[in-house]
């Protein structure tokens, strides 16, 4: 079980393989990776390119939250493993965002965790999101209605 914060880049087929290196009590691997869009949720590539993408967090106390979702869904699934990797920093449209990986005897426990970690961070960990588009214009990203009925069937 394993979380990290960063600005780096990660490599999804190196970072299952350290996962499961040496692991046979795990028979389902789900992964979840986001990346960075070319354009905000509702517009068009035409009218509304994104030129970039500012993830901020609070160092610290980020990581703990982290820690502590990934606890829930421990509790709440038998995970063999898993792991949230989540970049911060400016990133460009087609850039690698966060990686979700859970690991399980059974798939139907990974995928569920990873939907659940995956609603998690989409509405309730602390990041905020800096949109800039190629016109100059930006503004910080508020959380859709969607992500809210996402997270809530997990209450």
């Amino acid at each position: 079980m394993a979380i990290r914060v960063q600005t780096e880049d990660f490599d999804i087929g190196r970072e299952i393989a350290a996962l499961t290196a040496g692991r046979i009590d795990i028979g389902a691997v789900v992964t979840f990776t986001g990346l960075v869009r070319g354009a905000s949720p509702g517009k068009s590539l035409a009218t509304h390119s994104l030129a970039t993408m500012t993830l901020e967090h609070y160092p610290g106390m980020t990581e703990a939250e982290l820690e502590r979702v990934e606890a829930a869904a421990l509790e709440r699934w038998p995970l063999q493993a898993s792991l949230i990797v989540h970049r911060v920093g400016t990133l460009a449209p087609g850039d690698n965002i966060v990686l979700v990986v859970t690991a399980s005897l059974h798939r139907q426990a990974a995928f569920e965790a990873a939907e659940f970690l995956m609603d998690y961070l989409k509405t309730q960990a602390p990041f905020w999101k800096k949109e800039a588009a190629t016109d100059g214009t930006g503004d910080w990203v508020d959380a859709r209605a969607s992500d809210d009925q996402a997270i809530a069937r997990w209450r």
